[in-house]
């Protein structure tokens, strides 16, 4: 016993001396220092990363001789042979333009050259986050080749390919670190507002077009990765501090604060750990349209009508005014009907209501910088611990992160989320051929309210006598001898006098805070949530075990839904609801040839819904290298995807003034909704189309003049009738069909290589095809009545019905094509350039399903160009980027416009200070100070000016 114990402490002994350490510097072609580049252990997961001054320490437990690879982004790969213990080495890259080296992950979930990527990937490293011109790391992603930046807010962007673009984009998956970044409830990412530190960022790579094979569920039209830097291999305390102003013509020039710190520590071979926080504060993008749409008298798939605010228009209902859709009409009166009350109230002269005109009469609304401060927030929080328990490739890792803010987010209203908070908490065991990990992401809206419905719940208060004192200073007026316009002028100014408080006064805070602290939406804004999601997953990779001669992973994934909005969003009234979702995939990879030039994949998924049927997601692809140093690749894939119908779609219950949202989920059909005592299953079986309510509205009234003039005996309303039961066969019940999930069948090739030494392209071209495109459609409800009988025509007759807005899946044929070409080249060994463009096209047959809303809101084409230079001179570079994008029709719920074409300007410059290991930068974002909006109703986006210092390893 005692010599078997003596052989294992020599044992351990010898393993433990083992131990090689090396040490050097890394530079580029002109002897300047590389910060970030990775140095790496040849065939395992140990490494290192350089300092601000390129120096580096890497300890290995192995004797040499042994192999060390050392990489940066934009640099060819080095590989270097470590002889002899304590070696000291200097390692000279050089940079290579076409950036066909770089190692990605997400196309296949396992590390590969960018080059041999079986689909197209852009990636974002460390030095492109140094040399973006915009004012942070995430908004820079917009230079991306195919990648559009919708902007919602200061805080809010959000990111999309391939067309069907929206703010609430459930149709693209941003990744952090492997979690899963979407709201909970809401089943989008609300941008970087509660994401990653920008020194935190290792890598960014984004994944376009379809990835349900391998990511799952609603991995659709594209994922976003983010990596952060593991703390083993990214040590010391670095710091950043940003300032400047935001400047447009409605907000003026308004100053932003930006300030981040990451700490991280390795404590041994085994334990390191990390921390960061961020904070930003700022003043949002005004949205200021006071103008209508209108969608009345247009066909679904056509711009709304716009009308002008002016005085004439008494009931005029401005998009970015809140609180002017109370009216008479809404009370189901005109004015002259409240002059008739007052008159039989005795508060006027008998007859007096005689000289006051039946027209319908708005109240006086709020505009939307009344109803908010605008201030824009975000601050972030996460740390990490990570072990090596036996100091290898096996990690395991607790990640906690924390995001709290405020933003403004766009869908079927404006919503003010104030105080909103997400937090995620992780963890994960991997290594160099598997993870197994499991999160939890919660949220919590604190003190957010909807804009809309704060005007409309403000205005409902005194509705009554606001609307008798109108009536009655116009009837004043009025026998005064003034004009009918003037008199509506004094009775509007009499009216808001008496009962419209008005911002900056006590009357109108005690108002605001009572109507966006109440929940109930028929009094107040206020909306609840605590919705929580549960996730699980893992994954293995075989290729050790089949001696590398295939690439063969399995993995598996679970999700838990918990939404909790208290019925304030969902019909979730009596309590939380539950439901989960399952999936499992294999992918297998396989290189052929002498020198493998051929490579082939193909992967399998299956996922489970807990309300459908289960899906098969396929992906088959082929890639070719070509050229003497395989710098020619060539690629094709053709692969399925799947996305399940979301939260929303299934569960929400939600009225937003014109139209109450009704989600489709069997369990939904019998659940209370909002303000009616109608439920879903009313909404889906036994509605009418809109557009058939519209055509039998207008040949009602079309009808009545000739009816009463063949008819001189007869009443209005005898007249009205009749005009109702000739044209009654104008309504057309539509049975809504409950939504499934939609699928897509997409198609890609495209060709990535070197041309010379400097110059790169990437070519890419995509054909999708959709099944069962989710979508909205709005029906009319009657109240009373139903569509099987004469009831039903009656009360739409009469005004007796609601609008509701159900989801479903068109069966007419939807598809979308596109070509995205890029190249990148260097000039005089000094400037960077690259230039871009996209093609996105969208094919739908609106007649094939008149009532069906696409909401393609991308632009034809985009052209985006770069020029600059890490080292135009000692230590300084510069940046420029400028992007034009055509016109395009925006189609939402909130309203349906034609978006002009822009050209944006962005630069920046930037010093770098190494004796205090410092980086300073200037720049600004649409320096030309053309404002834009990207959507009817946002924020009118205008110029960001900012200077940085940015401290290394303090």
């Amino acid at each position: 016993m005692r010599t078997l114990f003596s052989l294992c402490l020599l044992l351990f002994c010898a393993i433990s001396f083992a131990q090689t350490n090396v040490t050097g510097k890394v530079v580029d072609e002109n002897d300047q220092p590389i910060p970030g580049a990775n140095i790496k252990l040849t065939g395992q997961a140990v490494g290192a990363v350089t300092d601000f001054d390129g120096n580096f320490s890497l300890k290995v437990d192995q004797n040499p001789p042994f192999e060390i690879q050392v990489s940066s982004i934009g640099f060819a790969t080095q590989t270097v042979q470590i002889t002899q213990n304590n070696q000291n080495i200097t390692v000279k890259l050089k940079e290579d333009v076409a950036l066909l080296d770089e190692i990605v992950v997400s196309a296949s979930r396992t590390p590969e050259r960018l080059f041999e990527s079986p689909v197209t990937v852009e990636r974002v490293g460390v030095t492109e986050i140094k040399n973006s011109a915009t004012a942070n790391f995430y908004d820079g992603l917009e230079n991306l080749k195919g990648v559009d930046l919708n902007t919602g807010s200061l805080t809010f962007k959000s990111v999309n390919t391939r067309g069907f673009a929206t703010f609430a984009n459930t149709r693209f998956v941003q990744l952090l670190d492997g979690i899963d970044n979407s709201s909970p409830a809401l089943n989008f990412v609300i941008g970087n507002l509660v994401g990653m530190n920008e020194l935190d960022v290792n890598s960014i790579e984004l994944l376009p077009g379809a990835s349900s094979a391998l990511y799952g569920a609603n991995a659709f039209n594209g994922i976003l990765f983010m990596t952060s830097k593991n703390p083993f291999n990214h040590e010391g305390i670095k710091a950043y501090a940003k300032t400047g102003i935001t400047s447009s013509e409605d907000a003026g020039d308004n100053n932003f604060y930006d300030f981040g710190i990451r700490a991280a520590k390795k404590f041994s071979e085994r334990f390191a750990a990390k921390a960061n926080f961020s904070y930003l504060q700022g003043t949002d993008w005004f949205a200021t349209d006071t103008r209508q749409y209108s969608d009345v008298r247009t066909r679904i798939g056509e711009p709304d009508e716009i009308f002008e605010k002016s005085a004439d228009r008494l009931d005029h209902d401005g998009l970015n005014i809140y609180g002017d859709e109370i009216s008479t009409a809404a009370v189901g009166t005109d004015l002259r009907g409240v002059a008739q009350l007052l008159e039989a109230q005795g508060l006027i002269p008998a007859g007096a209501s005689a000289l006051v005109p039946a027209v319908n009469v708005a109240r006086t609304g709020y505009l939307e910088q009344e109803l908010t401060d605008y201030d824009a927030r975000s601050i972030k929080f996460d740390a990490a611990l990570h072990y090596r328990p036996f100091a290898n490739d096996i990690e395991v890792i607790w990640n906690s992160r924390i995001g709290k803010g405020n933003t403004i987010y766009q869908g079927a209203n404006r919503y003010q989320l104030k105080n909103f908070i997400l937090q995620q908490h992780k963890l994960e065991i991997k290594g160099d051929n598997f993870f197994v990990r499991g999160y939890t992401t919660s949220e919590d809206a604190k003190d957010s309210y909807d804009l809309r419905f704060t005007g409309i719940n403000m205005n409902r208060v005194n509705a009554t006598e606001w609307f008798g004192t109108y009536a009655g200073a116009y009837l004043q007026s009025t026998l005064a001898g003034a004009t009918d316009a003037d008199s509506h002028a004094a009775a509007r100014v009499a009216a808001d006098a008496a009962f419209t408080p008005q911002p900056g006064t006590p009357e109108f805070q005690r108002l605001f805070d009572q109507v966006t602290s109440d929940p109930d939406i028929s009094t107040g804004s206020k909306f609840l949530d605590n919705t929580k999601v549960y996730h699980a997953e893992g994954n293995y990779n075989f290729s050790s075990l089949l001696n590398d001669a295939a690439d063969v992973q399995v993995g598996a994934s679970y999700r838990q839904y918990s939404l909790n909005s208290q019925g304030t969003i969902f019909t979730d009234f009596d309590g939380p609801i539950e439901y989960d979702e399952y999936g499992a995939y294999v992918q297998g990879v396989k290189k052929f040839g002498e020198d493998e030039r051929l490579r082939l994949t193909g992967s399998l998924r299956y996922d489970k819904n807990q309300f459908f049927d289960g899906n098969f997601s396929p992906r088959l692809s082929i890639g070719y290298s070509a050229g003497e140093n395989k710098q020619h690749n060539i690629r094709a894939s053709f692969q399925t995807g799947f996305r399940n119908p979301d939260t929303q779609s299934l569960f929400i219950g939600f009225d937003v003034g014109r139209a109450t949202l009704v989600g489709s989920s069997p369990d939904n059909l019998d659940r209370p909704l909002p303000n009616t005592d109608l439920v879903g299953r009313d909404v889906y079986f036994d509605s009418y189309s809109l557009n058939s309510v519209q055509d039998f509205s207008a040949a009602v009234a079309a009808a009545v003049p000739g009816i009463l003039a063949a008819n001189p005996g007869i009443t209005l309303e005898q007249a009205q009738g009749l005009a109702v039961q000739q044209n009654a066969g104008i309504l057309t019940p539509e049975t809504t069909g409950l939504v499934q999930p939609e699928k897509v069948t997409a198609f890609d090739i495209g060709y990535r290589g070197k041309l010379g030494d400097v110059t790169s392209v990437d070519v890419n071209a995509y054909y999708n095809i959709y099944d069962g495109f989710i979508n909205q459609r709005n029906v009319v409800t009657p109240v009373t009545g139903s569509t099987t009988d004469a009831t039903g025509v009656a009360d739409i007759a009469t005004g007796n019905f609601q609008v509701f807005q159900t989801y479903t899946n068109s069966l007419a044929d939807v598809s979308s094509y596109g070509l995205i070409f890029g190249i990148n080249t260097k000039l005089l060994d000094k400037f960077d350039v690259g230039l871009n463009y996209t093609l996105a096209k969208f094919d739908f047959d609106q007649s094939t399903d008149p009532g069906f809303k696409a909401g393609f809101n991308t632009p034809e084409h985009k052209v985006k160009v770069s020029l600059g230079s890490t080292n135009l001179f000692d230590n300084f570079g510069f940046g420029i980027n400028a992007r034009w994008s055509d016109e395009y029709f925006w189609q939402a719920s909130i309203a349906n416009a034609v978006i002009p074409s822009r050209t944006l300007l962005d630069a920046q410059i930037n010093y770098t200070v190494p004796s205090i290991k410092s980086l300073f930068k200037v720049g600004g974002s649409n320096i030309l100070g053309d404002e834009y909006i990207t959507a009817p109703g946002s924020g009118n986006v205008g110029s960001q000016f900012y200077i940085s210092w940015t401290i290394n390893n303090l």
